[in-house]
C-alpha cells in the first residue's frame, strides 16, 4: 500500500465519496480518513472487510487454542478419534 496516497482528509472523502467507495470495492485498496490531521477511519471494500473478518477469526481460534494448551485444557488425539468413533457408531446405530 502506497501510504501517502492513501492517506485523505475528511474533507477530500466529502467531495470523493462515490470514487472511494468504487476504488474500495474495485481495486480492494484501503483509504485511512484523517480528521484534523488525525486518523479516524479506514474505508475498504466489502469483499476486503469480509476476508479480514475471516482472517481474524482464525487468529482467534488459534489464539483460544494456545490459551487452551497453556491451561492443559487439552485432549490426547487418540482419545479424540476414540470418542468421534464412539459418537459416528452410535449415530449409525440410530438411524
Amino acid at each position: 500500500m502506497n501510504l501517502p496516497d492513501a492517506v485523505k482528509s475528511i474533507t477530500y472523502l466529502k467531495n470523493n465519496a462515490a470514487a472511494v467507495v468504487r476504488d474500495a470495492a474495485e481495486s480492494g485498496r484501503l483509504l485511512v480518513v484523517t480528521q484534523n490531521g488525525e486518523a479516524k477511519a479506514v474505508v475498504m471494500g466489502v469483499a476486503q472487510y469480509t476476508e479480514w473478518k475471516h482472517a481474524l477469526a482464525l487468529l482467534k481460534l488459534l489464539a483460544q487454542g494456545e490459551a487452551d494448551i497453556g491451561a492443559k485444557r487439552i485432549v490426547d488425539q487418540a482419545e479424540v478419534f476414540r470418542r468421534a468413533k464412539g459418537s459416528l457408531s452410535r449415530a449409525a446405530g440410530d438411524a
